[in-house]
């Protein structure tokens, strides 16, 4: 056997990358020979290169420890010992959080991988730790809407300011003349008040509406029970044919015209920037 061979002829990644920057920064050869030499392509030396130059105290050898010791840090053991309690890896990297340690899902799964645990089977929901979950509002039924009595707290007061005008212009019968699509759930007229609340509100996107699914002054506004969430608010107006966009147009600002209300003299440029190739 040559022993010399056990050197120069590299047997994993580490030893190769080795012996790869070795041949480049310390024989000083050129990138193709040793790209050939260790069975790189030419990019990937390159890019080999480039990474240990930003990072040139990488490390190559690992210190050994006493044979027969395997040394495990102390987050390893808590790992471990979470996953012994049958906790999946989502579950244990929520603990270590709190526990001011942080580790990713994929880093718990990397330990758990050399510690030689398995995947967990799917586990039935009486199975999982228990934890605090977010409260699930009704689904958007305007046949569901309760016009009791009541007081609660809410911060969207200020949009049943805008309901004389609604009522003036005759929103519903507008938004009815417009072929808008509809269900029995969520008639259109609804759908567009749900979407014109957050508006008048404020400058709120259709996502930011899942903070606010619970407000029963928001879901008043829109005449429903509650307010759509945002999967249907995202997917509304991709149902919207594009011959109604100018006939909506057209007839909102007939009807608003007719509420007295001044006249604007100028009107604002919203502009984005576009990335562009360099």
């Amino acid at each position: 056997m040559d022993l010399a061979q056990l050197f120069v002829t590299p047997r994993n990644t580490t030893h190769r990358q080795y012996e790869a920057l070795r041949a480049y920064f310390v024989e000083q050869l050129p990138g193709p020979e040793v790209a050939r030499r260790l069975g790189y392509t030419p990019g990937s030396l390159q890019q080999l290169v480039h990474q240990f130059r930003q990072q040139p105290q990488r490390t190559f050898f690992v210190t050994p420890t006493r044979p027969g010791v395997k040394t495990q840090d102390a987050v390893d053991r808590k790992i471990v010992e979470l996953r012994k309690q049958n906790l999946s890896v989502y579950d244990i990297s929520e603990a270590l959080k709190k526990d001011g340690v942080p580790r990713t899902p994929v880093a718990v799964s990397q330990v758990l991988r050399r510690e030689g645990f398995a995947k967990l089977p799917r586990r039935l929901d009486d199975e999982r730790p228990t934890v605090t979950k977010p409260t699930a509002a009704d689904p958007a039924d305007v046949r569901a809407l309760d016009l009791e009595p009541r007081t609660f707290p809410t911060k969207f007061g200020g949009l049943f300011l805008f309901l004389p005008a609604l009522v003036e212009m005759g929103f519903d019968r507008v938004i009815g003349r417009c072929s808008l699509p509809g269900t029995k759930m969520v008639p259109a007229a609804h759908a567009m008040r749900s979407l014109l609340a957050l508006k008048l509100f404020g400058t709120r996107h259709r996502h930011d509406v899942m903070s606010a699914v619970l407000d029963e002054i928001l879901a008043l506004f829109a005449g429903l029970n509650v307010i759509p969430k945002r999967s249907f608010l995202t997917e509304y107006s991709c149902r919207i044919a594009p011959p109604c966009y100018p006939t909506l147009m057209r007839r909102w600002f007939d009807a608003i015209s007719q509420l007295g209300l001044k006249q604007g003299t100028s009107f604002d440029l919203d502009f984005h920037t576009l990335p562009m190739p360099l």
